[in-house]
């Protein structure tokens, strides 16, 4: 809920929904509030530019850190996305309980493919969805999110060996061998962790190109668009990097 003389900056997506009669505005309390009762049209999405999507993605977490989202009718959403779904971005988020994609970008049912993992790395079967999202289904953003003080991040800074866990730690140590830093180059020095971070976001982007000739041969011809950014905990803000 928005609070009183409070201005709404709604992306491109949203005043599209606004106009069709798809969210309606009502006033309870003297406080105003946005419901949008449906979910990403094709329409909507194919107008878009992809640096129409980032912008969009960056201002639903501007909503998010000011406590001004949307009212979301999920209920709805659910209903009118039941046929056919048309999201304009895949996110590459970490599986970390504090950095929910959907939340922090405040996004609605149809609007975004969210893919997680912990230490927010690629590979076959990710790539796969990835094409899928945007080769098939038309996403024009691949965004890759990482976040602060990551535990997947400290626990390949620290070498932790444990199952399947050692190898999915083993994609995000080159990362470490990238990320110049000075100061102490220790698990438990969350600003060199999140240097750590920000390095293995900027390493699996260039993953991604290297491993996908698909997203590769999209990007390229300016049809989608691959970006990083950082997600703080603390402050709830995402930044690209």
């Amino acid at each position: 809920m928005c609070k009183t003389n409070c201005s709404f900056d709604l992306s491109k997506r949203n005043l599209l929904k606004l106009s069709a009669g798809a969210a309606a505005l009502a006033v309870v309390g003297g406080l105003p509030s946005v419901s949008f009762a449906a979910s990403l049209t094709q329409e909507e999405r194919d107008a878009m530019t992809p640096d129409e999507v980032v912008k969009s993605l960056l201002e639903g977490n501007q909503r998010f850190v000011a406590g001004k989202t949307v009212e979301h009718d999920y209920l709805a959403q659910k209903r009118t996305s039941q046929h056919g779904q048309h999201p304009s971005a895949v996110i590459l988020s970490c599986i970390d309980s504090r950095a929910p994609a959907e939340i922090v970008l405040d996004a609605g049912i149809g609007e975004i493919f969210n893919s997680r993992v912990a230490g927010n790395v690629s590979n076959s079967d990710i790539l796969g969805s990835m094409e899928f999202a945007t080769a098939v289904a038309g996403a024009k953003v691949i965004l890759v999110m990482g976040h602060t003080k990551c535990g997947a991040v400290q626990g390949a800074i620290a070498n932790v060996e444990m199952g399947n866990l050692t190898g999915l730690l083993d994609k995000i140590k080159p990362a470490i061998a990238e990320t110049h830093y000075e100061g102490k180059k220790e698990p438990e020095n969350y600003a060199y962790v999140d240097a750590v971070a920000k390095t293995n976001v900027q390493l699996t982007i260039e993953e991604i190109r290297k491993n996908s000739g698909t997203i590769k041969d999209l990007e390229e011809s300016g049809k989608i668009k691959l970006v990083g950014a950082m997600y703080d905990i603390s402050t709830g803000k995402m930044e690209l990097v």
